[in-house]
């Protein structure tokens, strides 16, 4: 399948928005990146509709019809019926004029395949016996059955769709042209490139719009003024749920007419055909909920219309069919065969693996919350051994991962650590915090205001001045205890973190060593007077003594001077 769809990588965000709303789950996620898996995608386009980062990308092909138009032959539109939802108050004559300054030849309408397709549905009801019709118009509703329902694949009608039908139309009356599709669908391209040639490219209604404005063309908000043009226009009814079945006689009798729309709603009326449980049936299906007038490229303003879209494709829609050269049955004749997809199913060990590395090991885990996009744990269990999901896309397991490893370097850290929101009330506390406050129990005090346990001044100045303190030493008098404290207001949780270091030992021991220096220095200062003393009396005893011995001297001097 050539790749209608993708995604732009930068703008992932691992939200899994796409996976939860895709219905067959065709996404697979890498290196925190979402991919398509085209074998199993059914193209939707669901993933492209609900993606808040506008990651998906839909393949643009309006230089390919610049292409097409330089060739020389006349490139001429099939304008889907939902155009008159998309474009407010402008009738087809208003788009072939703006469509033609573009350079397209001519533009037709797809109802005109519709009633194509839809006369070739009735001609199958009167004349075929068969048990399970169900409509082959959406190409995601086909590929659905062709890759998810095989064993409802022979109820389905093996007739082209209205798009296919009106381009093939068109190339009977004009041999040499090129057939440009426009609608709201991103399976129409898919369609396309595997229609035989029978519609040379597709464009989206933002395609058109966007070449539009890029040309400076203004669509004319006029509506069609030939009112017997406008009543032999029933078919318009197809891009709405059960517009088909609106369009058709119904007259066969032993028939129940049901119509479907969305790809849930369609599923579960596949798997009671599978089961046998339906007969006799004549079933519209609509991959898109609300039919074509839902599909994902009506532009987004238009998304949430549904009721007032529905009643604008009702008033423009007439009471009588187009007048068509009906082609011969075999013409429309379209075979639908089984599309292999999927990784094989894995083993029961393989998958209770996976599931013991989520933390999944008893029923009693098994959430079942979908946050991952898959509706179980087994199938995301699955998914993983398929290599189409991580192991960390289930949010319970990564939230219990991060709180538990959380809870460990809080519960082992020895520094205190206590938690207050911004009404001053402990949201948590660890056994340092509580051992340093004698505090038996968490219990005790979570819930209750700061005050209980500590001044609350300091945490009040945090939460008003929004300045941090950072190691500040303080005595806490009530608790006999030194500790450093720094207290931080989280603005992001609205908390208010105040961690706390013990450092009454260190305290301690730091007046003990102040007390015994100044011991010492008085020891000192005594030892130092009593040596100044003695120093001072010997001094004075050498002193007396130096006299003495001068006296002596002299006297002996002068004896001997007198001999």
């Amino acid at each position: 399948m050539p790749n209608c769809l993708t995604f732009k990588k930068s703008n992932c965000k691992n939200c899994y928005k796409c996976i939860r709303h895709c219905p067959v789950k065709a996404i697979r996620f890498s290196g925190n990146q979402a991919h398509i898996i085209e074998d199993e995608c059914i193209l939707c386009g669901q993933c492209f509709v609900v993606c808040p980062q506008d990651a998906k990308q839909i393949v643009d092909e309006i230089e390919k019809v610049k292409v097409l138009m330089q060739s020389g032959d006349p490139v001429i539109v099939s304008l889907a019926p939902s155009f008159i939802a998309n474009y407010d108050d402008v009738g087809i004559e208003s788009m072939r004029r703006a469509l033609k300054k573009l350079g397209f030849y001519d533009v037709e309408e797809t109802a005109i395949g519709a009633t194509i397709v839809k006369n070739e549905y009735e001609r199958i009801l009167r004349e075929e016996d068969r048990d399970i019709i169900i409509t082959s118009c959406c190409h995601s509703v086909n590929l659905l059955i062709q890759k998810y329902f095989p064993r409802a694949l022979e109820y389905l009608a093996d007739v082209v769709s209205p798009m296919m039908a009106h381009c093939m139309d068109i190339k009977k009356r004009y041999p040499n042209a090129k057939t440009v599709f426009i609608g709201p669908c991103v399976a129409k391209k898919d369609e396309a490139n595997r229609s035989g040639g029978a519609v040379d490219a597709v464009l989206t209604f933002e395609d058109l719009t966007r070449w539009l404005k890029s040309e400076f063309i203004t669509l004319e908000h006029t509506m069609d003024s030939d009112e017997d043009t406008c009543d032999n226009t029933r078919a318009r009814f197809f891009p709405t749920t059960g517009g088909v079945l609106k369009t058709m006689a119904q007259e066969i009798s032993g028939y129940t007419y049901l119509a479907f729309d969305g790809v849930e709603n369609c599923m579960a009326a596949l798997k009671d055909i599978e089961a046998g449980r339906v007969h006799k049936c004549f079933i519209e299906m609509s991959a898109c909920a609300g039919s074509c007038m839902g599909g994902p490229v009506m532009e987004k303003y238009h998304r949430s219309d549904m009721v007032s879209d529905y009643l604008t494709i009702a008033h423009y829609a007439g009471k009588k069919d187009f007048e068509v050269d009906q082609p011969k049955p075999m013409e429309l004749k379209k075979q639908f065969q089984y599309l292999e997809h999927g990784a094989p199913m894995p083993a029961e060990y393989e998958i209770a693996s996976v599931l013991r590395q989520m933390g999944k090991t008893t029923k009693a885990q098994m959430l079942d919350c979908g946050s991952c996009g898959y509706n179980t744990c087994r199938e995301k269990a699955i998914a993983v051994c398929q290599g189409k999901a991580e192991i960390g896309m289930c949010l319970p397991f990564l939230k219990d991962k991060a709180e538990n490893f959380s809870d460990t370097i809080v519960k082992h850290s020895p520094d205190g650590l206590i938690v207050l929101n911004e009404s001053l009330e402990v949201q948590q506390i660890n056994a340092a915090a509580r051992e340093i406050m004698n505090i038996r129990s968490a219990s005790d005090i979570l819930g209750d205001q700061v005050i209980r346990i500590l001044d609350p001044t300091v945490f009040l100045n945090v939460l008003n001045t929004g300045r941090s303190i950072r190691n500040e030493r303080v005595y806490l008098a009530e608790y006999r205890r030194y500790v450093e404290q720094t207290i931080v207001h989280d603005l992001d949780s609205r908390l208010l973190i105040c961690i706390m270091r013990d450092v009454t030992e260190a305290e301690l021991d730091r007046k003990k060593k102040e007390q015994i220096n100044r011991h010492t220095v008085e020891v000192a200062n005594k030892v130092v007077d009593k040596q100044m003393r003695i120093v001072q009396e010997i001094a004075s005893l050498l002193g007396e003594t130096a006299a003495e011995t001068k006296i002596a001297l002299t006297k002996l001097k002068e004896s001997i001077t007198d001999e």
